[in-house]
Order: C-alpha cells, then sequence, then structure tokens
C-alpha cells in the first residue's frame, strides 16, 4: 500500500484510492474520471500517479498494469490529444500527467514540445522525456543539446539513458560537447560501472582538454575510490586546466571517502 503526500484534492484522493486497489490485485479498477478532470488538477493527480508508478516496482510488468488502467478507462488518448492543445497551460497539465504514467506514446509529441514558442511548455517538455526514459527520449535530448540549457539536457539525460546508452554514447560521440553532455551526465548518475572507461578519457591527451575536464567533474561526482588514484596521477599533468580539475576531484572524491567511512 503506498501513500503519497496528503492530496490536496478530493479528485486526487480518489484517484489514490483507486491505485492503492489496483496494486493490492484488483486488476478490474477503472479510473471514474475524466482527462478534462486530471488535466483541470495536474498538480494534485500526477504525484499521486508519479507515486503508484515507483511503487508499481521498477519493472516493466507493475507499471503496464497502472497503465492499462488509464487505458481501460479511456483516460490515455484524451492525455496524449492534450499535448496537441491550443492552451499552453493544458499542454503543461498533459506532459506532466502522461510523464507520471511514463507513457512511451507520449514521446514524439513530447520531442515536438521541445521547440514550443511557450517557456513552460519547453520546460515541462525536457523533464517529462527525463521522467518517461528510453532511446528516443535519450535521442531528442541529444539533438536538442545546442537549443536548450546544458544543465537540463545532463539533469534530464541522466534520467532518461540506461547504462547501455551511456556506454554507447561515451564510446561513439563524435563531438566535443556531446561527450562533455554524456560525461557530466555519468557523474549525476553517480555511475560507478562506467568509471573505469572515464579514467581513460581524462588520462588520453589526445582528448580535447574539455573532455578532460568533464571527465574529472564526472569521476569527482562518482566519488569511486578508484577515481583518486587517476586523480593523482594527473596533479601533474601538462594541461594547467586538467591539472587543476584533476586536483578538485580527487579533494571531492576523498571528502565522499571519509564520509563514508565515517
Amino acid at each position: 500500500m503506498f501513500r503519497s503526500a496528503p492530496p490536496r484534492s478530493r479528485l486526487a484522493g480518489k484517484i489514490e484510492r483507486a491505485l492503492n486497489t489496483l496494486l493490492g490485485g484488483d486488476s478490474r479498477v477503472v479510473i471514474d474520471a475524466k482527462a478534462s478532470e486530471l488535466l483541470a488538477e495536474a498538480g494534485s493527480v500526477a504525484p499521486v500517479i508519479s507515486n503508484a508508478m515507483d511503487q508499481a516496482g521498477p519493472g516493466l510488468a507493475g507499471q503496464i498494469t497502472v497503465i492499462q488502467a488509464f487505458r481501460r478507462s479511456g483516460l490515455e488518448s484524451g492525455l496524449l490529444d492534450s499535448l496537441g492543445d491550443p492552451d499552453p497551460t493544458v499542454r503543461v497539465a498533459g506532459a506532466r500527467l502522461c510523464a507520471a504514467l511514463r507513457l512511451p506514446d507520449a514521446v514524439p509529441f513530447l520531442i515536438e514540445l521541445l521547440d514550443d514558442r511557450d517557456p513552460a511548455v519547453r520546460e515541462v517538455a525536457i523533464r517529462s522525456l527525463g521522467r518517461i526514459g528510453g532511446r528516443r527520449a535519450v535521442d531528442a535530448l541529444m539533438a536538442h543539446a545546442d537549443t536548450l540549457p546544458r544543465h537540463r539536457v545532463v539533469k534530464e539525460l541522466s534520467r532518461a539513458a540506461s547504462d547501455i546508452d551511456l556506454e554507447t554514447l561515451l564510446r561513439d560521440t563524435v563531438n566535443a560537447k556531446t561527450t562533455v553532455n554524456v560525461l557530466i551526465a555519468s557523474g549525476l548518475r553517480g555511475d560507478a560501472l562506467r568509471a573505469p572507461l572515464i579514467v581513460r578519457m581524462a588520462q588520453d591527451r589526445q582528448c580535447e582538454t574539455e573532455v578532460r575536464v568533464a571527465a574529472c567533474r564526472a569521476l569527482a561526482m562518482i566519488g569511486d575510490p578508484a577515481g583518486a588514484d587517476a586523480m593523482r596521477l594527473l596533479a601533474s599533468d601538462p594541461d594547467a586546466s586538467v591539472k587543476s580539475a584533476a586536483v578538485r576531484a580527487r579533494m571531492r572524491i576523498s571528502a565522499t571517502m571519509r564520509r563514508l567511512a565515517g
């Protein structure tokens, strides 16, 4: 049984009770609400749905059970249609709800919203793609890296990308800016599995300085002890920017190790 923050509306409470029943094993549950009602109260309803999806577990089976309840209730099509509504507030509400449900069919529409004329719509589209994830979302975020704020791209990339996605992107990226984005996303994820590859990138003097600096920053965020040794060796690197980044990274990794040990 899950419990979100106290519902701020009767509708959110009703949705929460229905999803509790669904997750309790009753697969016949129908969501007794209209899409327009959910959209009008997206601020209260979306967190309830998100909590249910989290409670359903990391696997697809439980999450599909929740999605099917909304589909069975005739709500999915209305939520998808809202992404093309002329009113930007409706588009924002629809994106929030589609993200809460992690609707894969919403991804093409959300990609279009990355170029929306309304900044609030663009912002929620970025966050929604990060929440839903998958390779299409990752490719869209990477393709818009030149037009979206870098800190938003790397944050949502860290959420949207799978381990395989990050590995592939780190090995196959064709320009420094893209590689930097993927490195920082890996750092935000605390992706220790990628640490050996990132160490090699930090040490590779054939790489651009900005890539090597980003690799040091990523290792600092990951906090893996093996990174500290690599950063110690780079403290004498002839590139002043890399040397400075390595010193800062080693200090941060050492601080993380002391905190964990204490």
